[in-house]
């Protein structure tokens, strides 16, 4: 049998505490409990310094410029359509050349927020605040659509609506749809920051999906939205 003195017991004792400890501040940060924001220029404030908003089509385009240059020939992409035989090799040796020409530019460490759309759902007793569904918010732009897929997103998203919540809850239960943006803020993951692809509603019509790392999430009130900074 092993046996250990006394110092090296307390340290085991502390090491073993350590792992057991909440998790660090800015784990906390991340959390899906966040305060139902009443205008985006509110949650806008709340975001690190130097974070790229990419919440209309210019300001996407020009990140996917930053990135990529300028948009793919989807047409010869495409060719003769999803039937094509060559269709999966053109989409793969598309997304293989990107990646390769992608590597090391600055806006793979760029903080970046985008928007998601959201409703409010049941209430959280525990947690006092709504929980929130999300559904994926589609961006026309110049290259086709850019649709944000995330990664690390926190398990349970809960609105806190502070003042607002027995109005919000009455409206609820009366079967009235109570829509939020969600804004949501990361970084691109490098290995797989951009994916292109075809949408599978439109024939022919590009997909871009920059794929984010989750930090933040910020839930605004609809109509929040259109306030901008």
């Amino acid at each position: 049998m092993i046996r250990f003195d006394r110092g090296v017991r307390l340290l085991l004792t502390l090491l073993l505490l350590g792992s057991l400890s909440p998790v660090s501040t800015r784990a906390e940060e991340s959390t899906g409990v966040r305060p139902l924001r009443k205008d985006l220029v509110a949650a806008l404030a709340s975001l690190p310094a130097q974070t790229h908003l990419l919440l209309d089509q210019q300001s996407i385009e020009q990140f996917l410029v930053e990135l990529d240059g300028a948009p793919p020939d989807w047409a010869a992409v495409y060719g003769q359509g999803h039937h094509d035989p060559g269709h999966d090799e053109r989409l793969f040796a598309l997304n293989r050349e990107r990646d390769a020409r992608r590597e090391g530019k600055a806006p793979l460490e760029w903080v970046i927020a985008f928007v998601w759309l959201g409703e409010l759902s049941g209430f959280d007793e525990q947690e006092g605040g709504f929980r929130v569904v999300l559904g994926p918010k589609f961006n026309r732009t110049a290259w086709g659509e850019v649709r944000f897929k995330y990664e690390d997103l926190p398990s349970t998203l809960i609105a806190l609506a502070g003042q607002e919540t027995a109005k919000l809850r009455a409206l609820i239960q009366r079967g009235t749809p109570a829509p939020v943006a969600v804004l949501i803020t990361g970084r691109l993951i490098p290995e797989e920051s951009l994916i292109y692809d075809f949408s599978h509603e439109a024939e022919g019509l590009g997909l871009i999906m920059p794929v984010v790392r989750v930090e933040a999430v910020d839930f605004v009130l609809e109509g929040g939205q259109e306030a901008q900074p």
